[in-house]
């Protein structure tokens, strides 16, 4: 083959390289896949992603739902951060909950997915049920409204009178110091959820070669075996824990307001979501409840981002 022709024959691949690459001949060469996915695709750029961007744009209006949005700029913004007070109550809140109630929650999944994946047949099934009930149970707050009833009838007044901790009832939900705590504690006891069903899922589709070659190359205990080996093998399914429980612990808001009541004593049960309802379903100022939307948005992906970070260093 000649010169000439050898280039020809170059230019021809890289032509073709470059047809390959382009969106139009993917779409085309996987036309069947798309089709499948449009429906999907559709509701979720209808009802996910329009609405998210929509919510942006209106955060930068004044929006009352009977007249025309109205621009102001940075105007909600401005409010929010320095002359809405109780904002910052509920961010602090929706901080220390997700400080706390994320990693705690997240290694109480993987702790106890790790663990029932040890039993087999209907032991797991019945222990991942009796760990999961929580987390769907309709009656959750009316078990922890008898727990905590503000007499001495209560659950746990009546336990710690009957041990002598305290000389009378405490009206629990009532006092601001102990808000916050028992909400924590109320969303950890909720919290094994989706992404605890997600981490037994991955630990029963590692590949038990892996440990035998793991062996054989040096790994010596089952904490080793977990990091080296169980935790590297079920990373999408760490991710996606990860996100529900983010998810969970920046949108707390039904457990504050069934046990704590919207408003909570001094906003001590407060959360950013809590907030966001009140403009938004109560006051009707949708442009300000759009700013806060956005804001929660924002410290979601910010963390969302954080997470992938440390979860890619899993293994090293």
């Amino acid at each position: 083959m000649s010169g000439s022709d050898s280039a020809m024959v170059s230019k021809e691949a890289a032509e073709i390289a470059a047809k390959q690459k382009t969106l139009r001949y993917r779409v085309k060469k996987s036309r069947t896949s798309y089709m499948m996915l449009a429906p999907f695709f559709i509701l979720f750029f209808l009802f996910t992603v329009l609405p998210v961007v929509i919510s942006m744009v209106l955060s930068f209006t004044y929006f009352n739902m009977l007249e025309m949005p109205t621009f102001i700029g940075w105007g909600n913004y401005i409010k929010l951060f320095l002359e809405d007070d109780i904002f910052m109550i509920a961010l602090k809140n929706t901080l220390i909950f997700a400080v706390v109630t994320g990693p705690i929650s997240y290694i109480l999944c993987l702790l106890f997915a790790w663990i029932i994946n040890e039993f087999k047949g209907p032991l797991r099934t019945f222990l991942t049920l009796i760990f999961y009930a929580p987390s769907i149970c309709g009656n959750a707050y009316m078990v922890w409204n008898l727990i905590l009833t503000g007499d001495r009838y209560g659950y746990l007044n009546g336990i710690l009178l009957r041990l002598g901790i305290i000389d009378e009832a405490i009206v629990w939900m009532k006092t601001e110091q102990y808000v916050l705590p028992v909400l924590i504690v109320v969303q950890l006891w909720l919290s094994l959820g989706t992404g605890f069903l997600s981490f037994i899922a991955g630990l029963q589709t590692v590949d038990k070669t892996l440990y035998e070659a793991a062996a054989l190359d040096g790994i010596k205990n089952r904490w080793q075996e977990l990091w080296y080996v169980t935790l590297p093998a079920m990373k999408p399914q760490l991710m996606f824990g990860a996100v529900m429980q983010i998810t969970q612990s920046f949108a707390v808001a039904d457990i504050s307001i069934q046990l704590a009541g919207n408003p909570s004593v001094n906003y001590a049960g407060a959360t950013v979501v809590t907030h966001l309802l009140d403009y938004g379903s109560t006051r009707f100022e949708m442009g300000y409840a759009s700013a806060i939307a956005t804001v929660l948005f924002l410290l979601m992906v910010g963390t969302n981002k954080l997470v992938q970070r440390v979860l890619g260093r899993v293994g090293e």
